[in-house]
């Protein structure tokens, strides 16, 4: 018998049915790597070999359908090409260099072999759980895959995770109903605006004395009130204290403060304080917007991130309260829900602005109403404009424009109306809260 045979007869594979798939082999290398100073040679780590089985032979039964052209001459044996490609791990990497290194290899995924069909129905139960347990193991090598590591990526570039989303100027990108609704909304809501009205305010006294005008002496209100922009200065807790907003917001109304996420307790106190704010307006959704890149107007500064504090809280809060009531799903002439979703990114066409529009047009697809006002109590510096809008009163230190008159004011809301009319095309592609 020649060398090459007497190799092919020690490299046997043994396969074993009843335990999980497991393999081992002993070969026999041409060149042995050579010894160190124990007589013994490692073997490399990242070693793979490449395997191909011989053909197995299986016993079946005569009476086996669906495989007549896969039998032998008598009947009872079929032959199954079985081959893949194995990767080998070393589990011995110490060994003696004079031995043939024994390694076990890794099971394959999906392989199909051919057995005896007259198993009793132990043997299927075993054979299903070995499949179970491959299936789980496929499970685990999937999580374990390599994926787009967002955390490690900020260390080294600085670069914030959320910085990559693809949606973040589009929200409704592949969704034709709601970009139609989206461009719908907007011509409604722009044909039933009032001219962009600003009031300029010197003091905080000041501000105050004007809105108690428009309350006794015009005795105007508003439907949706903001208050805030996204600065660290605006949520000043006596200040909004004394302003008559219960008065000055009708019944039922929208309340929109702007806080960040380090005025959220002073926030929480203005709403349940007994002589202001308490009982009188209830809090009911949250919108929140986040900025993506720390050269960004809108990201925090470092002072009023505290020392102690281990990580940073970049997102602005603005909670929208309500008084009076509201239902969702029937007053769909007050209010239309799930047009927006409650989470804004800022993207490259945001700007600067004080209040970013995304968040304008968010209040505008929610409420129907045409009175809107929004309150800027302090100065937002210079790298933060305060721009009117169509729809709006806006009452700043900062407003260029000051043309507001209440008369005139409203005369406009009698030519449109106080509500936008109802749109057919649009209550058919909003989303509706069910009943």
């Amino acid at each position: 018998m020649s060398e090459i045979q007497r190799q092919k007869q020690k490299k046997k594979v043994s396969w074993d049915t009843k335990d999980k798939l497991h393999l081992q082999l002993q070969l026999r290398t041409k060149r042995v790597s050579p010894p160190l100073a124990s007589g013994k040679c490692y073997l490399s780590p990242n070693t793979t070999f490449s395997l191909r089985l011989p053909t197995k032979s299986s016993m079946v039964n005569n009476n086996n359908n669906g495989q007549g052209n896969n039998q032998g001459k008598n009947g009872k044996y079929i032959k199954t090409p079985l081959s893949a490609s194995f990767k080998l791990i070393p589990t011995m990497g110490l060994v003696n260099y004079n031995q043939p290194p024994v390694i076990i290899a890794t099971t394959p995924t999906q392989i199909n072999i051919s057995v005896k069909n007259n198993f009793n129905n132990n043997n299927n139960n075993r054979e299903n759980k070995d499949n179970k347990e491959n299936n789980d193991g496929n499970k685990n090598v999937r999580n374990n895959c390599y994926k787009n590591d967002y955390t490690n990526n900020y260390i080294h570039s600085g670069k914030l995770p959320y910085k990559y989303i693809r949606n973040a100027k589009q929200q409704v990108e592949g969704y034709p109903k709601l970009q139609r609704l989206y461009k719908l909304k907007e011509q409604q809501v722009l044909k039933y605006a009032t001219r962009p009205y600003g009031c300029k305010i010197n003091s905080t006294q000041d501000l105050t004395s004007k809105l108690n005008s428009w309350v006794y002496d015009y005795e105007l209100q508003f439907d949706v009130i903001m208050i805030g922009a996204l600065t660290e200065n605006q949520l000043i807790y006596p200040l909004l204290a004394q302003l008559p907003i219960d008065k000055l917001c009708s019944k039922p109304g929208f309340l929109f403060i702007w806080a960040s996420t380090q005025k959220i307790s002073e926030l929480s106190t203005l709403m349940n304080d007994q002589r202001t704010w308490s009982k009188k307006f209830r809090r009911s959704e949250e919108l929140v917007f986040i900025p993506v890149d720390k050269n960004s107007v809108y990201y925090p500064k470092e002072w009023s991130i505290p020392e102690d504090q281990l990580l940073e809280e970049v997102q602005w809060h603005c909670w929208m309260c309500i008084t009076g009531t509201v239902r969702r799903s029937s007053d769909n002439d007050l209010i239309h829900c799930n047009v927006n979703t409650d989470l804004c990114l800022e993207n490259n066409q945001t700007g600067n602005s004080a209040v970013p529009s995304q968040i304008y047009k968010v209040v505008e697809n929610f409420s129907s109403s045409t009175k809107r006002l929004h309150i800027i109590p302090t100065s937002t510096g210079i790298n933060k404009h305060v721009n009117v809008r169509p729809g709006w009163v806006i009452a700043s230190p900062d407003i260029i424009l000051d043309n507001f008159d209440p008369v005139r004011y409203k005369n406009d809301i009698n030519a449109i109306g106080t509500n936008i009319p109802h749109h057919d095309e649009i209550e058919q592609l909003r989303p509706k809260t069910p009943v």
